[in-house]
């Protein structure tokens, strides 16, 4: 927070009345800078918003962290990682043999003898379609997405600022946010298959406006035994991206900029077993993408523990470190 007041404005009123005091717990916390010979002052309070070495909330914690910590860091997110995917092993192994009923794939069998029909009922197919066809209906209306109500008491100033609010984010929906309606489509599609369908909001640098994600099932993984994405211990999704997708985001100042080694492929069964079912195989430029794994997570990172009346509590903080999982290198995305 920055107070910026200069003295040789319009004199303060001449009225009777309390003094006001300002007593500065944490004098190092605390930055007044007089500006270019205009007689004004800037005090800024900033205490709990910047770490021991004065990174601001959102700065990449990458850049400041050394190296040995930050490979100490990966490694065990990894291990975390993997525990987490083995522990719904059951549900990978029941959602690909699930995926062979939907009926997309002619197979041709030999059991239990040679020609043995191998066409299943697209019963599960037309039941997903009529639910994807039904739900995208009532979540995009003819009149936009976003319909917006005013909680409290209603009055003209509300009733406008409500109209503007909505027009806005449905114009932001439909008309920027192209890829809106289709991720949509692609989540609904996937949500009574799975059982869970995810989409993820986020402004992209590269594109200079927020955007919209669906994610599927395979590719979030959270904690073992997480009830809820509130309180989960840790929540990872895996993105794949491509090295010039990569490097853009390095450019912009999204990741760190450090080399990264050649990706070496890293299919995931699900996807592998989509592959089949939809006829495509992957070729080698698209099998050399990044694994990029991105984990919500609470850690009590060295230099940036949580404290309380200067003694250190111990608590864990929520960070969202990003590595890549064919290097094991986390130097390049880390941020509170």
């Amino acid at each position: 927070m920055a107070i910026d007041k200069a003295l040789n404005g319009a004199p303060f009123p001449e009225e009777e009345g309390e003094e006001i005091q300002i007593e500065i717990v944490n004098p190092d916390s605390v930055s007044i800078e007089t500006e270019d010979g205009e007689g004004g002052v800037i005090i800024d309070f900033d205490p709990d918003m910047r770490g021991l070495g004065g990174e601001a909330h959102d700065d990449n914690l990458a850049e400041v962290i050394p190296d040995k910590e930050l490979n100490t860091l990966s490694l065990d997110l990894i291990g975390l990682y993997t525990s987490d995917k083995e522990s719904r092993s059951d549900w990978e192994r029941a959602y690909i043999n699930g995926l062979d009923l939907l009926g997309l794939k002619h197979e041709d069998r030999t059991t239990p003898w040679d020609g043995a029909c191998g066409v299943f009922h697209p019963l599960l197919t037309e039941s997903v379609i009529k639910f994807q066809s039904q739900a995208i209906q009532e979540i995009f209306p003819a009149s936009g997405p976003v319909k917006t109500s005013i909680v409290g008491q209603i009055d003209e100033e509300k009733e406008k600022q409500s109209h503007r609010v909505q027009n806005y984010l449905n114009y932001l929906l439909t008309e920027k946010m192209t890829e809106y309606r289709s991720e949509t489509e692609k989540m609904l599609f996937s949500l009574p298959l799975a059982g869970s369908a995810f989409r993820k909001v986020y402004y992209d640098p590269s594109m200079g406006r927020p955007c919209s994600m669906f994610v599927p099932a395979e590719d979030f993984v959270v904690s073992y035994g997480a009830s809820d994405l509130v309180t989960c211990e840790r929540a990872t999704h895996v993105m794949r991206r491509s090295a010039n997708e990569v490097r853009k985001l390095q450019v912009s100042g999204f990741y760190k900029d450090i080399e990264l080694p050649a990706s070496s492929p890293d299919i995931d069964r699900v996807e592998e077993k989509y592959n089949k079912l939809t006829g495509d195989s992957g070729s080698y430029d698209y099998d050399s993408r990044h694994t990029i794994l991105e984990f919500q997570v609470n850690l009590d990172l060295p230099g940036f523990e949580d404290e309380e009346k200067g003694e250190e509590t111990g608590i864990q903080l929520p960070y969202v470190v990003t590595l890549d999982l064919s290097s094991r290198r986390s130097d390049f995305g880390c941020s509170s």
